[in-house]
């Protein structure tokens, strides 16, 4: 049976040309199925290491569409070689996804990607004790974090910087208004009509399901299922 280790190697070098990666990879038993759950996200290495603050763009539909067809011939291999199928005759269904603003920030990629977004960030000091601060996350370098926290009625404006080492982890938090002042709204595409990521939590998802085409049927809904896998 193939592992998550199995499927992330086999799936990453075809989102290689998409300038996609995989973020995460999930295996589960539904009944005589399998679920496997393939988290896919923007490839940022090519970055220069010198920009720390411009923002990335999240991930479209048309983006993780292409991500999960590229995925699917992955598993599923040339149909003249069936020893290069990883997922082998078991029938599963493939979802894929981009990561919801649900899903922790613990890499330096990870942050990175959320520049100009609100984050609340969980850090532990030297002394053990643990904190979170919020606020705009408006730059992320390879050793740190920097987050601008607007003002209270007590304490003034102030700009935060967290060693990664310190930091647990980050949540990205969900937004449904932005002043125009904020710090990474201007020229952000997050910020147009499009930020509606906020509003279903950024998460895109696809579905394969072979049996069953009801692309249309959810068309208020960023979720498709298109085919499942199964050996006929």
């Amino acid at each position: 049976m193939s592992t998550a280790h199995d499927i992330r190697e086999a799936v990453a070098p075809a989102l290689v040309p998409l300038g996609l990666v995989v973020a995460d990879v999930s295996v589960s038993p539904a009944g005589r199925r399998r679920v496997v759950r393939v988290l896919v996200d923007r490839d940022i290495s090519a970055l220069d290491p010198a920009d720390t603050a411009s923002t990335v763009v999240p991930l479209s539909l048309d983006e993780v569409a292409e991500g999960t067809r590229a995925v699917s011939d992955a598993l599923d291999g040339p149909s003249d070689s069936p020893e290069n199928d990883v997922m082998g005759a078991a029938p599963y269904v493939l979802e894929v996804s981009s990561p919801g603003v649900g899903r922790p920030l613990v890499t330096h990629e990870d942050f990175r990607r959320q520049v100009g977004r609100l984050v609340e960030v969980h850090r532990r000091g030297e002394d053990g004790e643990s904190g979170t601060e919020t606020g705009r996350l408006v730059e992320v370098t390879p050793d740190e974090v920097v987050l601008e926290i607007p003002a209270s009625k007590k304490v003034p404006a102030r700009t935060v910087r967290l060693a990664l080492g310190e930091v647990e982890r980050g949540v990205v938090q969900v937004e449904f208004t932005r002043r125009a002042s904020e710090p990474g709204t201007d020229g952000d595409p997050r910020d147009d009509d499009d930020l509606a990521d906020d509003e279903d939590l950024d998460e895109v998802e696809h579905h394969h399901d072979h049996e069953h085409d009801h692309s249309g049927d959810d068309a208020d809904h960023d979720s498709h299922t298109l085919r499942d896998h199964e050996e006929n």
